[in-house]
């Protein structure tokens, strides 16, 4: 009975490493609490399953990633706002000349291994993400953390693939941008 009790406090333990997770996928604190709760749920159900042949955190992700799926799904039959509200994003084609080569070279990032160890770049990725518009932020997360193929994001969210493209386009350039000034531009 100690080790079910031990198993419950490791799984309550990384509730807040799943809530960051999820809230960065739904935008939204109550989508996201309710994914985590059934992941947990999930979880302690289905403890016998988990016999350690992997680690904790990355099993619970695994469940949760299944929960914010069936989260979109769901939000996805709930009806929509105004069409291209959440497509707002800064154009790009100032930093471009007219031939599509960049106008002013982006400043080198020096050593981007060794900031990606670094827990303060976790937190300004985690904020530059934030201001995403909601749905650019999602195909980002989907295709990028949570490895959908283009495809399957289609099919999800219910764009078509040049849509998903150039959410995906504006989500890296937006990224690259907020990034230079709050991290690489700083060091």
């Amino acid at each position: 009975m100690a080790s079910q009790d031990d198993f419950r406090r490791q799984v309550e333990a990384l509730r807040p490493y799943l809530m960051r997770f999820a809230s960065l996928q739904l935008r939204d604190a109550a989508a996201a609490e309710d994914a985590v709760q059934e992941a947990l749920v999930a979880a302690l159900a289905g403890e016998s399953s988990f016999a350690g042949r992997a680690n904790l955190r990355t099993w619970l992700t695994g469940i949760l990633k299944h929960k914010i799926v069936d989260a979109i799904r769901r939000q996805s039959r709930e009806p929509v706002l105004a069409p291209g509200a959440d497509d707002e994003g800064v154009e790009f084609e100032e930093l471009f000349t007219e031939r599509g080569h960049w106008d002013e070279r982006p400043a080198g990032w020096g050593d981007p291994d060794g900031a990606l160890e670094q827990q303060q770049f976790w937190r300004a990725l985690e904020m530059c993400l934030e201001r995403l518009p909601e749905r650019t932020a999602r195909v980002f997360m989907m295709r990028e953390h949570m490895g959908f193929e283009t495809g399957e994001i289609c099919k999800e969210l219910g764009v078509t693939p040049t849509h998903c493209w150039v959410l995906l386009y504006r989500a890296r350039m937006t990224l690259r941008e907020c990034l230079q000034q709050t991290w690489f531009g700083k060091q």
